[in-house]
C-alpha cells in the first residue's frame, strides 16, 4: 500500500524518532537520499551545476546538506538563499565542502533543487521565490519533500507553486503526492526511508500486491451463482452503447454471471454482442444509470427495492436521495457539482474536500472520477487510483468502470474495496490496452482479464 500521511502525523513520528537519535542524524539521512536522487537524475555528479533554492525551513536544510554531499562528489553547487534564516549548519556544511552561496543571478544550472518551503508552509510562493524560479525556467527541478507552494494535507493549489520533475520525500508519502492538483505538480515521487514509525494513513493508494490480495478468486468448488451475479440496468433506445459498455465492464469474468434488464431492443443487442448475458432474475449487486435517460429514476428505484449493493452512475445520480450504505456513487466532477450544489471548477480544484463531503452527506462510498480517481467513505478514508493513462479520457470509459465495480460487488467485495480495486483495474487495463496510443472504452474492458492474469497470486 502506498500510504500518505498528514503533516501532523509526520511531525509526531519525526519527533519520536529524533528523541532516540543523535542530533542531526535524521536530516543527514534525508540529505543522503536527496543527493542520490539528484545524481540519478543527472546521470552523475562530477562537473554538474546544481542550484539550491533555499528557504528558512528544514527542507532548506535538507537541500544544503545534500548540496554538500554533491559538492564533495565534484558538482558545482550554488545555494540561492531566499531567507536570512537559512539553516546555519547546512550553510556551513555546504561552504566547507566547496559550495558557494548567492542572493541572485546564479549561473545557469543543470538542475534546481527546490528547498524553498517546508511541509508546514501554506500555499503559494512569495515574490522573491517566484523571481528565483522564473530565472531558471526550463531547468529540471527536484523538489524536497513536496513542491513548494502546494497545500500538503489537501492536495490543493492556491497560488504560484513549483512544478517538479522529481520530488524526493522522506519517511512516507504526503497527501499532495497522490491527490490532484498538487500531485500533478510533484512529477515522479521518490520515497526515502528514514525509519519513521507511522500510524494508519488517512489517504492511500493500492499497489499491485494489494489488488492481488483483495481480488475475489474462485474456489475449487465454485459455480456461477456462488461467484456472484451482477445485474445491469443501463442504456436506452437513445443510448444503447451505454448498455453495451456497462455490460462489457461487468462481463470480464470477475463474477459468475451478468444479467441485463432494459428496453427489449437494447436487450437484444446486448445478447447479440454478449451471448453469455442473461435476463432478469436474482442478483447480488446492481449497476444502474449509464445512458438511462429519463427512465434512470425508475431503474434506480427498481434496483433499490432488491436491497443489494449497487453502483449508481450517470443519469441515475440525479435521482439519488438517501442511498443505502452499500451503494457506490460514481460521479465525475460535473455530476458531483450538481449533487452538492457546488461549482465544477471548485470540485476540480478541491477534489479531496468534496469527495469526503459527498461520502459524508450521502452516507456511502463515493468514487470521484479524474486523473487520479478518489474513492471515499463516510468516515473520511480515501483511496487514490494512480493507474491509468491520459488516453483513458474517452467516451464510455465510465460505463465500463461502473460495470467492473458492480461485478466486484457481486463477487463479495465491500463497497470501498470494490470501488478502489475496480478503479485500479480500470486504469491498469487502459494502460495495457493503450500501449502508449489511443484507445476506445471497449478495449479497456477486453484488457481486464490480461491485467488480472498478470497479478501475483497471494
Amino acid at each position: 500500500m502506498r500510504c500518505a500521511h498528514t503533516v501532523e502525523q509526520v511531525r509526531a513520528a519525526e519527533a519520536a524518532l529524533m528523541s532516540r537519535l543523535p542530533e542531526g542524524v535524521l536530516m543527514q539521512r534525508a540529505a543522503a537520499g536527496l543527493a542520490a536522487a539528484v545524481v540519478d537524475l543527472l546521470g552523475g555528479g562530477y562537473g554538474r551545476r546544481v542550484l539550491l533554492l533555499v528557504g528558512s525551513g528544514d527542507n532548506g536544510g535538507d537541500a544544503l546538506y545534500a548540496g554538500a554531499i554533491l559538492a564533495r562528489r565534484g558538482a558545482q553547487v550554488e545555494a540561492w538563499l531566499l531567507s536570512d534564516r537559512a539553516h546555519p549548519g547546512g550553510v556551513a556544511a555546504l561552504l566547507a565542502a566547496g559550495g558557494r552561496t548567492t542572493s541572485g543571478d546564479p549561473r545557469r544550472p543543470d538542475v534546481v533543487v527546490d528547498g524553498i518551503v517546508g511541509i508546514g508552509g501554506r500555499g503559494g510562493l512569495r515574490p522573491e521565490a517566484q523571481r528565483a524560479l522564473g530565472s531558471v525556467a526550463g531547468v529540471p527541478v527536484v523538489a524536497v519533500d513536496t513542491p513548494s507552494g502546494v497545500e500538503v494535507d489537501s492536495g490543493e493549489v492556491t497560488g504560484p507553486h513549483v512544478r517538479a520533475d522529481v520530488t524526493v520525500t522522506f519517511g512516507t508519502y504526503k497527501v499532495a503526492h497522490l491527490v490532484d492538483p498538487a500531485a500533478s505538480a510533484s512529477g515522479v515521487v521518490h520515497l526515502v526511508d528514514i525509519g519513521l514509525d507511522l500510524p494508519e494513513a488517512p489517504v492511500e493508494a493500492l499497489q499491485p500486491d494489494d489488488v492481488a490480495a483483495l481480488l475475489p478468486r474462485p474456489t475449487p468448488d465454485a459455480h456461477k451463482y456462488l461467484r456472484g451475479v451482477v445485474g445491469v440496468r443501463a442504456g436506452s433506445p437513445q443510448y444503447p452503447g451505454a448498455a453495451l459498455l456497462s455490460v462489457a465492464g461487468a462481463d470480464t469474468g470477475l463474477c459468475g454471471m451478468v444479467r441485463y434488464v432494459g428496453d427489449p431492443s437494447v436487450a437484444a443487442t446486448v445478447r447479440q454482442v454478449h451471448p453469455e448475458v442473461v435476463g432478469e432474475g436474482r442478483v447480488q449487486a446492481w449497476v444502474v444509470g449509464s445512458g438511462g435517460g429519463e427512465d434512470a429514476g425508475d431503474e434506480l428505484a427498481a434496483a433499490l427495492a432488491d436491497d443489494v449493493p449497487l453502483v449508481v452512475d450517470a443519469d441515475a445520480l440525479a435521482h439519488v436521495d438517501r442511498p443505502p450504505a452499500h451503494a457506490v456513487l460514481t460521479p465525475h466532477a460535473g455530476e458531483l457539482a450538481a449533487m452538492l450544489g457546488a461549482d465544477r471548477a471548485d470540485i476540480e480544484s478541491r477534489p479531496l474536500h468534496h469527495v469526503r463531503a459527498a461520502a459524508e452527506r450521502y452516507g456511502c462510498t463515493v468514487l470521484l472520477k479524474g486523473r487520479h480517481t478518489l474513492v471515499a467513505t463516510p468516515d473520511g478514508r480515501v483511496r487514490v487510483t494512480t493507474t491509468g493513462t491520459p488516453w483513458l479520457a474517452t467516451a464510455g470509459a465510465g460505463d465500463v468502470l461502473g460495470g467492473l465495480v458492480g461485478a466486484l460487488l457481486a463477487a463479495g467485495l465491500a463497497p470501498y474495496d470494490a470501488a478502489s480495486v475496480g478503479s485500479w483495474l480500470h486504469g491498469a487495463a487502459a494502460t495495457l490496452a493503450s500501449g502508449g496510443g489511443p484507445l476506445v472504452a471497449g478495449t479497456v474492458a477486453a484488457a481486464v482479464p490480461d491485467v488480472v492474469r498478470g497479478l501475483s497470486t497471494p
